[in-house]
């Protein structure tokens, strides 16, 4: 399965030269910058939009209470060691391709998640709070935008990777007709952005 690796020093020489705009948010254009170069891509993998095309057609059949029964699983099986709603999604080849990136990301990304027409992942590097993304902005401000769509969140501590970080999401887009099919979110390590740029993303002048 094709990876894209992201060499250290090709990151850091576009996230270097974003840092010195600082019309936006001091994260915002080195992230910006990121996706255009790098998650864009990935986007557009085969593995990835086949894996969404796929299990677009069964989640389109299911009801608001199957989606509430899965995430409730799904966050119930996080505080136990018996988990097969989780171990199936981790093991799936998605999963694998996307961990695959993230290992390759020189620790840029904290994790990747992929998801459906209805806001349930696909596929995912690391194990997520939930499994439904559906009613948070990450899915409504990018699958039912349009395929430009782009969201850059805010700074956070993200509980489930234990990092300061920014999440970045964009639409998965069907290469055939260009319709909206998913959604992809990547997490952003800003203390490993500030290692790479040599520049403390609290600093507008920088």
């Amino acid at each position: 399965m094709k990876r894209f690796a992201v060499p250290a020093m090709a990151i850091a020489a576009l996230l270097f030269a974003a840092a010195a705009d600082a019309s936006e948010w001091p994260h915002e254009r080195p992230v910006r910058i990121f996706a255009e170069n790098q998650v864009r891509n990935w986007v557009g993998e085969p593995a990835v939009v086949e894996a969404v095309r796929l299990q677009n057609e069964v989640s389109i059949k299911l009801t608001k209470a199957d989606i509430d029964a899965l995430d409730r699983q799904w966050r119930a099986e996080r505080e136990q060691s018996d988990r097969p709603l989780i171990d199936d999604v981790l093991s799936r080849p998605l999963s694998a391709f996307l961990a695959g990136l993230q290992d390759d990301s020189d620790g840029i990304v904290t994790e990747i998640f992929v998801m459906d027409n209805r806001g349930l992942n696909v596929g995912q590097s690391q194990v997520t709070s939930d499994l439904w993304q559906g009613d948070e902005a990450k899915w409504q401000e990018t699958y039912l935008v349009g395929p430009d769509a782009m969201l850059i969140g805010g700074i956070e501590y993200d509980e489930s990777t234990r990092k300061w970080q920014s999440q970045l999401s964009l639409p998965i887009v069907d290469p055939v007709d260009g319709s909206v099919i998913g959604a992809i979110t990547v997490g952003i390590d800003l203390a490993a952005m500030e290692r790479i740029t040599g520049c403390p993303i609290t600093d507008p002048d920088c």
